[in-house]
């Protein structure tokens, strides 16, 4: 049985950053597929083959006047969703690794939602980010991807507060060990997939649409009092 009401977005404007691939890929086409029109933005077009009725569009999010050009070209504007980001594992350990990690996953994310605040104020409308385990624990291999994604929880909470008098519900997700490409060197290792399926409780790796059906719940009127919400998307990873 489905969870959503197929037409719970329609007339709906979604910009997805990151919407091109993996985890960001599949928020998009469940909202669309929730009647949104989604705007899928990102390096790479790969989401175009997967449904064609999507609005692809080229988008670093480094770059502020191409952020302001796509979100100002827009009619409307009701939800965003951040899930532009990278890993670059050891390489974080330098320095200028490191600032590009922040700048893509932290500074991103913030400028994505200051720009789309006007818009979101008009139609009183909603940010999901895209938050990590990382968020709550650290990673000694990636000093950057932790620090950024433990700044996109406290930035996801400081927002929330600052848009609410604007009627701007401000969320996150934190996904735990989904089946996407950037994971598929340790699904297809036995010796590194045993120990992460060993601590998660369901036992076994999440789907993209695991996560973009919590976006989708956070994003409807289900959600409407809830803000400053970071919620884990991990099969119980966190607590075991």
């Amino acid at each position: 049985m489905p969870a959503f009401r197929t037409d719970i977005f329609a007339g709906r404007t979604a910009l997805v950053t990151g919407g091109t691939q993996g985890i960001g890929a599949g928020i998009a086409r469940m909202l669309r597929g929730l009647g949104a029109e989604v705007v899928a933005a990102g390096l790479g077009a790969e989401v175009a083959e997967i449904d064609p009725n999507f609005r692809v569009e080229e988008l670093d999010v480094t770059r502020e006047e191409d952020v302001r050009r796509l979100i100002d070209g827009l009619p409307r504007l009701d939800i965003v969703v951040n899930s532009a980001g990278i890993i670059a594992r050891t390489k974080e350990h330098e320095l200028d690794t490191f600032e590009r990690v922040l700048a893509i996953n932290l500074t991103g994310t913030m400028r994505l939602c200051s720009l789309a605040r006007p818009k979101l104020r008009e139609s009183q409308g909603c940010i999901v980010n895209m938050a990590s385990m990382l968020s709550f624990f650290g990673g000694g291999l990636v000093p950057g991807y932790s620090a950024s994604k433990g700044g996109v929880a406290q930035l996801t909470k400081s927002l929330a507060i600052a848009y609410a008098p604007d009627g701007i519900r401000v969320n996150a997700v934190a996904p735990g060990w989904i089946a996407t490409p950037l994971t598929q060197a340790l699904q297809d290792d036995p010796s590194r997939a045993k120990p992460i399926l060993d601590r998660t409780p369901l036992g076994r790796w999440g789907e993209p649409d695991d996560v973009a059906a919590a976006v989708a719940f956070l994003c409807s009127p289900a959600a409407a009092f809830i803000t400053a919400t970071i919620l884990p998307v991990d099969g119980g990873y966190l607590a075991a």
